[in-house]
C-alpha cells in the first residue's frame, strides 16, 4: 500500500488536466469489465488519481480506470512513448495509455512481470463496482481509523495476528511484506491470536502500524516511480532479509513457508527467542 500510495501521488501530478488520447490494451485477460468499454477512456479529461486500500484509482471524468497491480505489477510513466503500436500477447506490456496532445507524446503503462498473470484492470462509473473494493475494510492511514476502532476490529478474531492484518475485508492495503514489518516493529509474534492481545499490545500493535507505513510512504515521497520499487526493498527490515542480522537485536531473521508465501520475524525481538515451527520444511526432512 505506500508504495500505491506513492504512486498515486505521482500520477495525481502529472495526470490531472491532461487527456486520454488512446488506450490500447494488449494482455486482454487482465481486463475485467467490458461496459464501458476501455475505449471509453478516450476524449476524457484526468481529473487525478487515488487510492482505496492496494487498488490506484485513475479519474477520468465520470469514468474511473482501477488497476490492481498483484505482486509483479507497475505503472511506468514516459515522458515520450513509442510510436509503434504495442502488440498483443508479447512481454510484460498490459496496458498502454498515451496522453491526448500528439506533440506531448507521454503516457504509461501498466505491466505485469512473471508468469501468474494477476494484474487486474477496471473500467467503471463507480470504484465500488469493483469486488474488491467493495469488500475493503478501513483504511489504516485514514484520520477516522483510531485506536478505538482498531480494538474493535480485533474483538472476537479468532485468527493469528499475521493473517488479520492482511485480511483486506479487515484493514485495507496492508500486505505480506508490510505486516512482517508492522509486527517486527511491534515486537509481536505472526502466530499470536488476535482476540488474545492485551489493551498494551493493542496499543502498540496500532502504533507499530502507522508509524510503519507512514515512515514509508514518506521515503518514497518525490522517488520517480521507477526507484519506488528499490525504495521499497531496501527500506525493509525482516522481510525478505532470511539469514541477515536483525537490525534491532542482531539474532538471525528466520523465516516460516507456505504454499504460495513466506514470512519473516526475529526470534529474540518477537517470539522470546524461539523459533516458529516451519511446517512445509518440516515435511520436506521427514
Amino acid at each position: 500500500m505506500p508504495e500505491v500510495e506513492s504512486l498515486s501521488r505521482f500520477l495525481d501530478e502529472h495526470l490531472a488536466g491532461r487527456s486520454v488520447g488512446r488506450a490500447q490494451l494488449t494482455a486482454v485477460h487482465a481486463l475485467k469489465t467490458y461496459d464501458p468499454p476501455l475505449s471509453a477512456l478516450e476524449g476524457r479529461v484526468f481529473e487525478g488519481a487515488g487510492r482505496f486500500g492496494k487498488f490506484l484509482d485513475l479519474v477520468a471524468g465520470d469514468v474511473h480506470l482501477v488497476v490492481h497491480l498483484a505482486r509483479a505489477g507497475w505503472v511506468r510513466w514516459q515522458d515520450t512513448l513509442p510510436d509503434a503500436p504495442p502488440k498483443p500477447g508479447r512481454g510484460p506490456l498490459a496496458l498502454r495509455v498515451r496522453l491526448g496532445d500528439p506533440d506531448d507524446g507521454a503516457g504509461f503503462d501498466v505491466t505485469e512481470a512473471g508468469t501468474q498473470k494477476r494484474l487486474a484492470l477496471y473500467v467503471v462509473r463507480d470504484p465500488q463496482e469493483v469486488p474488491g473494493i467493495a469488500r475493503l475494510g478501513p483504511d489504516p492511514l485514514a484520520a477516522d481509523f483510531t485506536p478505538d476502532a482498531f480494538a474493535a476490529l480485533l474483538r472476537g478474531e479468532r485468527r493469528q495476528v499475521k493473517g488479520v492484518l492482511r485480511d483486506q475485508s479487515v484493514i485495507a492495503g496492508i500486505g505480506n511484506a508490510y505486516s512482517d514489518e508492522i509486527l517486527h516493529a511491534a515486537r509481536m509474534s505472526p502466530f499470536k491470536l488476535a482476540a488474545n492481545l492485551g489493551d498494551d499490545e493493542v496499543a502498540g500493535l496500532y502504533a507499530a502500524m502507522g508509524s510503519t507505513l507512514t515512515e514509508a510512504v514518506e521515503r518514497s515521497r518525490g522517488l520517480a516511480l521507477r526507484d519506488l520499487k528499490a525504495e521499497k526493498k531496501s527500506g525493509l527490515r525482516v522481510h525478505g532479509r532470511t539469514g541477515e542480522p536483525c537490525p534491532v537485536c542482531g539474532d538471525t531473521i528466520r523465516e516460516v513457508s507456505f504454499s504460495d508465501s513466506s514470512l519473516q520475524y526475529c526470534p529474540t525481538c518477537q517470539t522470546g527467542g524461539k523459533p516458529l515451527a516451519d511446517r512445509r520444511m518440516s515435511r520436506l526432512l521427514k
